[in-house]
């Protein structure tokens, strides 16, 4: 099966297996793609460095590259309903989000593509008239770029823009859930007119097709964003060839809510926050952190609101929410509740699968509230990657902030108050690297996005995402060489 982008060329799997990806929403057969071997990855760990050591991408003027990344915008402009489609029948989210997606993604490369056309380093002051100092930046070289299934497209191009931007080649590992935008992706980027060998593309899970990139001497960034327990083996593996990582490794978001916020608008947030594409984000707000003197009426209102949600599949116009990726995916959600519970949490709605039977052959899990959780139980550390809200009190600002930084991730949070005061106050202290004030999840292509303590380091996006796949030299050019003096070369 010809699903691997190697070299220029669509090419077979070298003895690997294959894998059924069905729609999350209904178990429906989407395709049947190939499974990489670790020589398949290494064959394109192969492409990738005789395309960066001998190819023309590296040496291609910036505005030059910044223009391809803009040709392949308008070819995705283009083709935008073909790749929503499939997107939305890997991961099941409803079609309009997967729309959204494809909106962004474009942005992104419009981003970069300019982006790419300013890079032009800079001259440092050498002290002196007889000596010429710059800085230049060049492409680091092969980048190994894994990605999730959560956002399948829209992560990857977070990826694919800079490196190509920053003069990179890269074998790209998309999640073995989400492959077929990543397949339409290469194609695209063929079209644009990207030399052999700068895109490699290969299929399959993780110890087999995603290891070597990490692991390969001629592998010299790796990029990966998922779960925590992957980031730390991947981590690892890097520094054996001390190759640079980028890495990010989802959150435990606080969502700060203060009883002088407006109360509609902080409850509307708290539920997007959460149930957006059913909990499936690395920055879902899955902590509620709301004034005591709040709790009442505003989980009340959550409550009412969380049981109106209507889950649906991608192409179900009323759903207002989707699936859950995977059946395993669904068990680990349900034994994250049940330990809540068994915690001492309180279970104020969901908690359970949907009784409809329509939605009997998908991978459905109702919006799920627990209350008075307790800090330090297994609800407020662990990630849930699901549709589970989980809700605590404070009791003043300090309270608050003290609460929201009890985690060992620090990825995104929000905080919801007309005091903007306290608003900059709070947003100062959070240790998380994106805070929204009265919001939550919009994201802008020029802005920063990476994480503190556990959720990764590096950064995705805004000037410094390009600064990721590029290495910074200082040249020092002295205009009048001559013997230093330095040692007289006699005898003492």
């Amino acid at each position: 099966m010809a699903d691997f982008f190697i070299g220029g060329q669509w090419v077979d799997s070298r003895g690997g297996g294959t894998r059924e990806i069905r729609c999350p929403a209904d178990g429906s057969l989407v395709a049947v793609v190939a499974e990489a071997t670790r020589e398949d990855t290494e064959a394109a760990i192969a492409a990738a460095r005789e395309a960066f050591d001998h190819g023309p991408w590296p040496s291609t003027p910036s505005a030059q590259r910044g223009d391809l990344l803009l040709r392949a915008a308008g070819l995705l402009d283009r083709d935008k309903d073909t790749f929503a489609r499939a997107e939305s029948l890997d991961t099941g989210k409803r079609l309009v989000e997967s729309e959204f997606d494809m909106a962004d993604i474009a942005a992104c490369l419009r981003y970069f593509g300019k982006l790419a056309a300013n890079d032009a380093g800079r001259v440092v002051d050498a002290g002196t008239p007889d000596a010429f100092s710059r800085i230049v930046y060049e492409p680091v070289g092969v980048c190994g770029l894994i990605t999730p299934w959560n956002y399948p497209l829209l992560q990857t191009v977070w990826k694919i823009a800079p490196a190509l931007a920053a003069g990179n080649t890269f074998v790209l590992k998309p999640s073995e859930l989400t492959p077929h935008t990543s397949i339409l992706f290469m194609k695209l980027l063929t079209e644009a007119g990207l030399p052999a060998g700068v895109a490699n593309l290969v299929l399959g899970a993780g110890p087999d097709a995603g290891a070597p990139l990490s692991e390969h001497p001629d592998v010299d960034l790796v990029s990966f964003t998922g779960g925590l327990a992957t980031g730390k083996i991947i981590a690892a593996s890097a520094a054996a060839t001390v190759k640079k990582v980028a890495l990010e490794l989802g959150g435990k978001n606080p969502n700060v809510v203060f009883a002088d916020a407006d109360f509609e608008t902080a409850v509307d947030y708290a539920l997007t926050a959460v149930f957006l594409h059913s909990g499936q984000v690395c920055s879902a707000g899955a902590r509620l952190i709301v004034a005591e003197e709040w709790h009442d009426r505003f989980v009340d209102e959550l409550v009412r609101r969380a049981e109106l949600i209507r889950l649906g599949g991608p192409f179900d116009e009323r759903a207002e929410t989707g699936p859950l990726i995977s059946a395993a995916h669904l068990a680990k959600i349900e034994r994250y509740v049940a330990a809540a519970l068994a915690e001492g949490a309180v279970l104020r709605t969901g908690g359970k699968r949907p009784d409809d039977p329509k939605l009997a052959d998908g991978h459905y899990y109702l919006p799920t509230i627990l209350d008075r959780v307790k800090q330090g139980s297994s609800a407020v550390i662990d990630e849930s990657f699901g549709p589970v809200l989980t809700v605590e009190t404070f009791t003043d600002e300090e309270d608050a902030i003290r609460i929201a930084n009890d985690t060992n991730y620090g990825l995104a949070g929000g905080v919801f108050t007309n005091d903007a005061a306290r608003a900059q106050r709070v947003a100062n202290r959070l240790r998380h690297g994106t805070v929204w004030i009265n919001d939550y999840h919009p994201y802008l292509p020029q802005a920063e996005w990476g994480g503190f303590k556990q959720s990764g380091f590096g950064r995705e996006l805004g000037p410094s995402g390009l600064a990721e796949y590029q290495e910074a030299k200082h040249i020092y050019q002295n205009l009048r060489p001559g013997p230093s003096g330095w040692f007289s070369g006699e005898a003492k």
